[in-house]
């Protein structure tokens, strides 16, 4: 079993910068691949980024390549998403997940273990 917890979101403005966290429970932790989803209003949930258990593997949704990063740290169990030149299409509620198969994030927009969520604001 994993819990997960986000922290990190709030109201920003366009071009600036928001760092994303997710706290994770559970021994298993650093054997899952985790990434980062996003719900706008009326809007279903899209994937944003993923990484793998060891951080070698990262993928993006081309909408957020060049400006966030996804990383870990396993000792902290621990996730992050860093947000640059954010944009108000960015404004969302953002979720981690984690899954065994790192294609079912990327690939399949599924996962195992959600986080409740953070929201995201970009004003222009």
């Amino acid at each position: 079993q994993v819990q997960l917890v986000e922290s990190g979101g709030g109201l920003v403005q366009a071009g600036g910068s928001l760092r994303l966290s997710c706290v994770a429970s559970g021994r298993t932790f650093r054997s899952y691949s985790t990434g980062w989803f996003r719900q706008a209003p009326g809007k279903e949930r899209e994937f944003v980024a993923t990484i793998g258990w060891s951080g070698d593997f990262t993928y993006y949704t081309d909408a957020v390549k060049g400006r966030f990063a996804i990383s870990r740290d396993n000792a902290k169990n621990t996730i992050y998403l860093q947000m640059n030149s954010l944009k108000p299409e960015d404004t969302a509620v953002y979720y981690c997940a984690a899954d065994g198969d790192s294609t079912n994030l990327y690939l399949r927009a599924r996962a195992a273990y959600w986080g409740q969520g953070t929201q995201v604001t970009v004003s222009s």
